[in-house]
This record gives structure tokens, C-alpha cells and sequence, in this order.
């Protein structure tokens, strides 16, 4: 965590570490790992509320946990610009990181590939790999996620690349 500013370390330390090695193969044990994912999501989520850096909603898409869905959200010059997320679990989770979808953003910066995926190798997947089974989804979107769309939301609404809904929807109007 050297070199991490003080929000960044406070946020991570409070988000419940895992301890489940199990993927979604793995029957009995998946299911402790998904009650360990919950328990992180809930904790992460409830900090975020009383710091009302409120920014996400997901949930698994599917009784088995292997399917994700939800939105998340950006502020930039104090409008709110919101996003479909989506992910699956890899078959060699937790040893492989799941790949944070945003789908309406295809094609729209480098820092994604085909199909929304958000780009996270360079700084994220080694971090994950160290952290191995520790991290979850929570981590995933505190420290993959979080500061991917701080750095490209203001660049691609800068750019004229998204719009905000308001001033979308008044241009199809005229």
C-alpha cells in the first residue's frame, strides 16, 4: 500500500479481506466464498453510504453467483453520469479477477476492450494476484473499478464522447 493516498488506504483496510479459496466450481466451498463476497459488499457499501460517496449497485444476476449486474455512477462537474456494470466470475476465480463490464461505453475510450471490459491489467491485476484468495468483488471495484472511472469519466465528458442524459435528451428534442 506504499505510494496509495490516505482515502484510498482507509477505504481498502475497512473492506472485510476473504478467506474462502473457492471458485464457482468448487459447490459447498463457492458458497462460503459467496457469503464472504456479500459480507465485503455489504461492508464496503454501508462505509461508502456514511461517507455518501455513495457510487455502485450490483447484484448477482443469478442463484449461483457467477453472473453480476448493476450500475454505477460518476460525478463530474456535479452531474451524476450513470452506467450499466456487469461482470461474470471466471471459472479460476479467485485466482483470476473478474472483468468489470460497462457496456455503454464501448468503443469509446482505449482503456477498454471489446464488449465494455474496462482495462485494469497494468495496475490492478498484479495487485489481485498478490492478494490472492484476500480480494473479492468489493476490492475489485474499490481499486479497479473506483479509480478507473475517476480518471476516464472527466476525459470522455470533456471530449464530447458521453453526454449527460439531461443534455442528451434536449438534444433529441430540438
Amino acid at each position: 500500500m506504499e505510494g496509495w493516498d490516505p482515502t484510498t488506504k482507509s477505504t481498502l483496510t475497512q473492506i472485510p479481506l476473504l478467506s474462502v479459496k473457492a471458485g464457482p466450481r468448487d459447490g459447498a466451498a463457492w458458497t462460503q466464498r459467496l457469503k464472504e463476497e456479500y459480507k465485503a459488499l455489504i461492508a464496503y457499501t454501508s462505509m461508502n453510504k456514511a461517507k455518501d460517496n455513495d457510487w455502485f449497485r450490483i447484484s448477482a444476476a443469478n442463484p449461483e453467483g457467477t453472473r453480476w449486474t448493476g450500475k454505477c455512477w460518476y460525478i463530474h462537474n456535479l452531474l451524476k453520469y450513470e452506467f450499466d456494470l456487469q461482470f461474470d466470475i471466471p471459472v479460476t476465480y479467485p485466482a483470476t479477477a473478474p472483468e468489470l463490464e460497462l457496456p455503454q461505453l464501448d468503443g469509446k475510450t482505449q482503456k477498454m476492450y471489446r464488449g465494455g471490459k474496462i482495462c485494469l491489467t497494468v495496475h490492478f491485476k498484479p495487485l489481485w494476484a498478490k492478494n490472492c484468495p484476500r480480494f473479492g468483488i468489493a476490492h475489485a471495484l474499490c481499486l479497479g473499478l473506483a479509480p478507473w472511472l475517476a480518471a476516464e469519466i472527466p476525459i470522455l465528458v470533456d471530449s464530447g464522447m458521453i453526454k449527460h442524459k439531461d443534455d442528451a435528451s434536449s438534444s433529441n428534442e430540438s
